[in-house]
């Protein structure tokens, strides 16, 4: 529809895919044209894509309200155009009978002719589509069956949207009655609620129904192409999605913890490495010894010495009533255990910094400027540096003293900032606690801070992430 998405075309074919098959979506004619005048079809044909999928109405609403022709007309549209595209191109074409589960609970009789008309046309495959994404599972098992009945020898597809939050549950359902393509997007990006996740159907299919989906070994990679996704949208995802979230196999309570250290089967449905994610123990108050255990016992065999244990439980509760929280701070509590287990050291000697507001610059935008002085090794160095807020001048300043003793610090990112009062029936003086994320080594990590003055505090999670970063580092060079 645009020069861009004719460049794209036109570069993708230098593309040397081993599995995946480029596919142009578009409409059917309008009602006005002919199919071979039609710009849109004559564009999607000189797109020379693998596979040409088109959209047309089976919802007699559709037709009559939003395209305002006649129902005759609908389905002309619908058999030409297939036609004109499986002969124009000589390559499989897909028909999405859009809105066909709203139309085959509307006008059953008619949403089943919008599929025939394809299937006259020559359509490849016929995909069942729930776009406004309200349907019911029941809903889903009848539209299928009735169109497997009438077009037995029909391969078929489904696609839905997640506005009732079943679009998994729907997906699974099509296929077990005989679907045999999932149209969906990676992480379920799309309008409104979204598109069906691949990765959980995907998951789903391969693990629970035994449908492979993948070529073999490729499961292991569904975290990390989620997580890919991701990052090239500049998003976090939510931690709670299934399968391949960072919460998906994460632990906390004690009970739970030592059950599973003795069968994963209690408290995991799947293992966590076959979709490429790894299990999670969280640590807080509600931990007991067997959460210290599992969660650091491959990198520290000497947490195996009981006493040593109980000491690290009673510093987490300590600081959990502080304001403390480890759950997501993974680095901070590595740098605690590291502390009781002597091998911790500070990056640097801090003698002072300090925070200065510099009014605004631009269009209203806040300026602060940090200076610091601190000594790493013999050196000692004074660096200022300016920022979008305290922090953000703070973390500059840090980064531009220290690089140029530690080089890897480049590579860490600072990617997200959350901060919460932590006692707020302390007013002004109520203590805050501070979680910074960051990104580094193709991972994230978080580093956590707790004092009465939110820069402090700040300050602290920052010189956490520094020191979690040189020691994980340096332990990665001994090996």
């Amino acid at each position: 529809s645009s020069s861009k998405d004719a460049a794209y075309f036109e570069q993708v074919r230098s593309l040397k895919l081993s599995t995946a098959k480029i596919a142009a979506f578009g409409s059917t004619r309008r009602a006005s044209s002919t199919a071979a005048e039609d710009q849109l079809l004559v564009r999607l044909v000189e797109s020379k894509a693998d596979v040409t999928c088109i959209f047309g109405k089976s919802w007699d609403l559709h037709v009559t309200d939003a395209l305002r022709v006649s129902l005759e007309e609908n389905l002309a549209m619908i058999s030409e155009s297939v036609r004109f595209l499986r002969e124009a191109t000589g390559k499989p074409v897909f028909f999405d009978a859009e809105h066909f589960f709203d139309g085959f609970r509307a006008q059953a009789d008619y949403a089943l002719k919008a599929v025939g008309a394809a299937v006259e046309g020559g359509a490849a495959r016929i995909v069942l589509c729930d776009t406004n994404g309200g349907s019911l599972t029941q809903h889903i098992v009848a539209g299928v069956r009735a169109v497997r009945e009438k077009f037995p020898k029909m391969a078929l597809g489904i696609h839905v949207h997640n506005d009732g939050g079943l679009a998994v549950a729907n997906t699974l359902v099509a296929v077990e009655e005989g679907c045999t393509q999932v149209q969906g997007t990676i992480n379920g990006v799309g309008e409104r609620c979204g598109n069906v996740d691949l990765t959980t159907v995907i998951a789903n299919l391969e693990l629970k129904l035994g449908k492979r989906c993948l070529p073999e070994g490729k499961l292991q990679l569904l975290r990390d192409t989620s997580r890919s996704v991701w990052e090239h949208m500049n998003m976090a995802g939510p931690s709670n999605q299934p399968y391949v979230g960072d919460s998906a196999f994460a632990h906390k309570g004690g009970i739970h913890v030592s059950a599973m250290q003795r069968n994963p089967l209690t408290y995991e449905h799947v293992q966590p490495e076959k979709v490429g994610n790894t299990r999670r123990v969280l640590i807080s108050e509600m931990s007991g010894r067997s959460n210290v255990l599992a969660k650091l016992e491959h990198r520290y065999p000497a947490l195996r010495d009981p006493a040593l244990v109980a000491k690290i439980l009673e510093d987490i509760v300590a600081r959990e009533n502080q304001g403390y929280s480890y759950e997501a701070a993974d680095g901070s509590f590595d740098l605690l255990v590291r502390r009781h287990l002597g091998a911790w050291r500070p990056a640097f000697k801090l003698d002072y910094y300090r925070v200065h507001g510099l009014g605004t610059a631009g269009e209203g935008t806040d300026v602060v400027e940090a200076t610091l002085k601190l000594q790493v090794g013999d050196e000692q160095r004074l660096c200022a540096a300016e920022g979008n807020g305290p922090v953000d001048a703070l973390s500059h300043a840090l980064m531009q003293a220290l690089t140029p003793a530690f080089p890897v610090l480049r590579q860490v990112q600072l990617t997200d900032y959350k901060v919460r009062v932590v006692n707020s029936a302390d007013g002004t003086s109520a203590r805050v606690r501070v979680l910074i994320q960051f990104h580094y080594d193709h991972r994230d990590f978080s580093t956590i801070g707790v004092h009465e003055n939110v820069i402090e505090a700040s300050w602290r999670a920052l010189v956490e992430a520094i020191e979690y970063v040189l020691l994980s580092e340096e332990e990665r060079s001994k090996h």
